[in-house]
């Protein structure tokens, strides 16, 4: 089975969470549940009652408005996309068991940024 959901805007990278976290933790802690929180919404709403027990393979298309930001600050973002897709219950853990491995593309759409994530279950 496959299944995609897609993240409207673009969410923190990790020069973002870095500077956070060095102004207050607490205020990193606040951005990546605000990110977590918009997963876990956006995953009651695209992809309900989704419960996968197989590993899977996810597919990040990163959609920036600029190339202002590089790509691993970007994809950084990974990790608040998987903690959210957990905590919907929609993946079981995001462990090396559960998550068999990631591919990364990136675009450019200044009118509509957006991140598109497709998950694979594999055998």
């Amino acid at each position: 089975m496959e299944y995609k959901l897609i993240i409207p805007g673009v969410l923190p990278g990790l020069n973002e969470y870095i500077n956070a976290e060095r102004r207050n933790k607490y205020q990193a802690a606040q951005m990546k549940k605000q990110a977590e929180h918009l997963v876990i919404t956006l995953c009651r709403s695209q992809l309900k009652g989704v419960h996968i027990e197989k590993p899977v393979f996810i597919s990040y298309r990163w959609i920036e408005k600029n190339r202002r930001r590089d790509k691993s600050n970007v994809a950084f973002a990974k990790k608040f996309l998987e903690d959210g897709l957990v905590k919907a219950g929609v993946l079981k853990n995001d462990g090396w068991n559960e998550i068999a491995g990631f591919a990364d593309e990136f675009d450019v759409d200044p009118k509509r940024p957006r991140i598109i994530i497709t998950i694979k279950e594999v055998e």
